[in-house]
Order: C-alpha cells, then sequence, then structure tokens
C-alpha cells in the first residue's frame, strides 16, 4: 500500500504547511531539562535570534537563548534537524534548557513572538503523518505508549509504532491487489484468448486472504484489552471474603476487613496489574435484601458497578456451601446475563480442606493463605484473551473495526467467486482494501483525524 500525502483527506497545503508551530513539549512543573519544540518552514531567523546561529544539523550546540533585547534567558542546547529527515518532514528546532515553567514559558514567549505559533494538541504528529513520515496507525502508537498503563502495553505500543502493524495491514493490502487485478483483467478482456487465474486458485487465494486478516483481528483484540483494560468487580454475599480478595490481590490493606456483615457500604475501588493487562478492580457491599438505608444504597451501587463490569467476580464461602448453606452459588445462579461475563469463586477453602485451583466454571482459593489467587490471576487474564508470552499489536476499537469489515467483504468475495461473479467479486475486493485504507490513513476524514490527534497531549 503506497503511502502518498496527495491521497490523504485534510492534508495542508500552501503557507499553512509552513506555518511554525511551537509547544513545550516536557510535562509540566519542574524538571532537570525542559524543551521548547518548532516545526515549520525555514527557522533560520527564529533559530538566529535566539541562538544567535542556525546550528548545524543533528549536531547538539551549546548556546545561550537570548530574548528581544539580547538579555539571557537560559543556557542550554539547541538542536536542528532540517526537512525532509527530522520527524514531522519539516524543519524542526528544540531548545533544551533548565526545566522550570518560567524559564519555559519565557522562551516559548520568545519563539512566538518571531512568528511561530501555539501548537495545537498532536499536532506535531499530525505534520508527521501529513509528510508521510509516518501512518495513522503509527500516530495512534505514539499516544498510546504515552497513555500506556503496563510494561507489556508499552511493549505492544512499541511493535506498532514501529510500523509492525501497519506492515501486516499492508501484507493483506499486496494480496488483496495481486488477486484483484486478476479478476478485473478477466472481465476487461473476456474475449482475449488468455489464461487467466481459475475460479478454485481465486478461492484459494481468497481463503489465504481470510486467514490472515483473522491472524490479524486475534493479536489486535489481545492488543485491545492490553490498551483498555477490564472492569472486574467482586460481587458476593455478605462475609464471603470479598474485600480479603480485594487485599490479596492488591498485596496491601485496602479493604477493611470484619466479621460483621455489611462492613463494606460503598465502592472501593483500586488499579492492578495482572500479566500486562491493567484491571481495574472494584469492591462491592454484601448483596443482601434487608439492612439499613446506608447499606441498600451501597447494594444498589453494587448491583450497578456489576452491569456495567468486563467481568464479575461472584465470590462464594466453601464454609458455608459444606454445611450445605444457602448462599453457595446463589449469586452466580441469579446474575442477569446483561452483567456481562461471570467467574465463581470459592473462597475459605482453607476451612474445608478443598485444592486450590482453576476447574470447571469454579476458582478455589484462599484469600487468607493466597491460595489458589495465582490460578484466579490467570483466569482473569484468560478472559481478557490474553496469554503470557503472546505478541499483540496496541490495537484500538477503530482498527478491530475495520478488520472485521474487511473479514466480511472477503467472505462475500469467496461467493461471488464460488457463483462466477468475478465483477461483483472485484467490488468486494475493492471494498476491503477500503476498510484497510481506513486502518493506516490513507480513507480518512477530517473529523477522525481530529479526534484521534485531538487526544494527544500539547508538544507532541
Amino acid at each position: 500500500m503506497v503511502h502518498n500525502p496527495q491521497d490523504r483527506k485534510g492534508v495542508l497545503v500552501g503557507p499553512a504547511a509552513r506555518e511554525p508551530i511551537a509547544a513545550i513539549s516536557t510535562p509540566p512543573g519542574r524538571g532537570g531539562i525542559g524543551v521548547v519544540r518548532v516545526s515549520g518552514g525555514d527557522l533560520t531567523n527564529i533559530a538566529r535570534l535566539i541562538v544567535g546561529r542556525l546550528p548545524a544539523p543533528r549536531h547538539a550546540a551549546l548556546a545561550t537563548f537570548a530574548d528581544a533585547e539580547g538579555a539571557a534567558i537560559d543556557r542550554g542546547i539547541a538542536l536542528y534537524f532540517p526537512a525532509p529527515q527530522s520527524m514531522t518532514g519539516e524543519d524542526v528546532l528544540e531548545l533544551q534548557g533548565h526545566g522550570g515553567p518560567v524559564v519555559m514559558d519565557r522562551l516559548l514567549e520568545r519563539v512566538c513572538a518571531l512568528g511561530a505559533r501555539l501548537a495545537r494538541p498532536g499536532e506535531f504528529t499530525e505534520r508527521a503523518f501529513l509528510n508521510d513520515k509516518i501512518d495513522l496507525a503509527q500516530a495512534e502508537a505514539v499516544a498510546d505508549l504515552i497513555d500506556s498503563a503496563s510494561k507489556r502495553a508499552a511493549r505492544a505500543a512499541m511493535r506498532s509504532l514501529d510500523g509492525e502493524f501497519s506492515a501486516r495491514v499492508n501484507q493483506i493490502d499486496r494480496a488483496v491487489l495481486d488477486l484483484r487485478v486478476y479478476l478485473e483483467a478477466a472481465i476487461d478482456f473476456a474475449d482475449e484468448e488468455i489464461d487467466f487465474l481459475a475460479e478454485s486458485d481465486a478461492a484459494a487465494q481468497l481463503d489465504a486472504i481470510a486467514s490472515l486478516i483473522e491472524g490479524l483481528v486475534d493479536e489486535s483484540r489481545r492488543g485491545e484489552a492490553l490498551r483498555e483494560g477490564l472492569d472486574v468487580v467482586i460481587a458476593g454475599a455478605p462475609n464471603v471474603g470479598k474485600s480479603s480478595l480485594m487485599n490479596r490481590l492488591l498485596a496491601e490493606n485496602r479493604a477493611i476487613v470484619t466479621d460483621i456483615p455489611g462492613t463494606t457500604r460503598d465502592l472501593l475501588k483500586a488499579d492492578i496489574e495482572i500479566q500486562g493487562i491493567p484491571i481495574r478492580l472494584t469492591d462491592t457491599a454484601g448483596l443482601r435484601e434487608g439492612g439499613d438505608r446506608v447499606e441498600t444504597i451501597g447494594v444498589e451501587r453494587a448491583r450497578s458497578a456489576m452491569a456495567a463490569a468486563d467481568l464479575v467476580l461472584t465470590v462464594e464461602d466453601a464454609s458455608v456451601a459444606a454445611i450445605g448453606g444457602s448462599e453457595s452459588g446463589g449469586l452466580a445462579s441469579k446474575l442477569d446475563p446483561s452483567t456481562g461475563r461471570s467467574l465463581r469463586v470459592r473462597n475459605k477453602i482453607d476451612l474445608t480442606g478443598e485444592p486450590p485451583g482453576h476447574g470447571g466454571d469454579m476458582v478455589r482459593i484462599s484469600a487468607l493463605s493466597g491460595a489458589g489467587v495465582d490460578a484466579l490471576r490467570a483466569a482473569i487474564a484468560k478472559v481478557a484473551g490474553v496469554a503470557p508470552g503472546e505478541g499483540a499489536y496496541l490495537a484500538r476499537r477503530r482498527h478491530l473495526d475495520a478488520l472485521t469489515a474487511a473479514l466480511g467483504h472477503c467472505r462475500e468475495a469467496t461467493r461471488r467467486v464460488d457463483e462466477g461473479c468475478g465483477d461483483l467479486a472485484a467490488e468486494e475486493l475493492r471494498a476491503l482494501q477500503e476498510r484497510l485504507g481506513e486502518i493506516v490513513g490513507l480513507t480518512t476524514v477530517d473529523d477522525l483525524l481530529g479526534e484521534i490527534f485531538g487526544s494527544f497531549c500539547i508538544g507532541k
């Protein structure tokens, strides 16, 4: 798939494409180093009036940064990257000084006084995309890398930023294009004595393309779990050990634990990481009828949290079940299907002597001793569809939607080939290529670009 900036909607042309933009690229607050980044057309004048000269390309130049009167704002390092060998594809000047907010603000004001304007959020990365330095999937990976909630998510984002995800998309696109050429040639030269691709060969190629898409969908789904994480709610009757389980998973005593029913009356939330997957964990009030007004409100909030969860851990007391208590498994059977996926957790096996582990639809644990908790963590990760060591790209929902639509077009093309309708099959392949183009940014609309780059921090 050839990346041509002229094929993209919303490409900057004329003076706007060369207008210098500037921003502080380091986090707000005090730090050892602060960076003001400038990108645009000829930056010679800005560099000369602030640094005293245009630094040699890609060489660190120690310099005094001057204000309009020639007085020193700061002393630091100036770096110059001429177009097109820069991250934006334009001339880029970076002024690295001491990371105090006053110093950085003065330096940015000086740059803007010399003709630059303040950059919008994500505008540097947007210009890199529009100047064909990166594709849209790689641009999104920049934001995903910054926002990574785990080491595994960061590694997946780097794979996408390095172009691995886009390369897989382009591999599929090339296979589709090769087949489409044959199908359309067979239509255009139907009366010629030319040996075109047999229908059986076309069907085999479509099967191979479908397999490539399915493989990428699987890896993208794993990446979505790494990016989005899971909302996991711990639910159950009073005193089954929900708060003890919360503390065990957090490895700290965050939730209050007593033998008094109704101790937890509100939602208690915390973030953890399981096998590189961000987990938003919520402990809830014990589910029971009756209780005072405050406890009743807590139960209502618990049910609302369950309805919104990706996974509900339905905790039950093994010791109560062992003597025929009514609480055993009761919650799991009463869960509304709309609450999403649920996992039965049989707690307090230290009181019954049951072996820990995951078997069937239940995980047996002791939150007190920690027995079986590793099996529970593995079961939670399995719900997310991510196993240890599996590759993933930090995909977004729009990537999955486009790949799913592409797979649908591929299957429809197969059906059309089987019917002998090569022209309709070729049309499905054209639509398939459009879906792939949406992923890397060859077929986009301005609103989508604004939404993507508007979510970036200023200075990227």
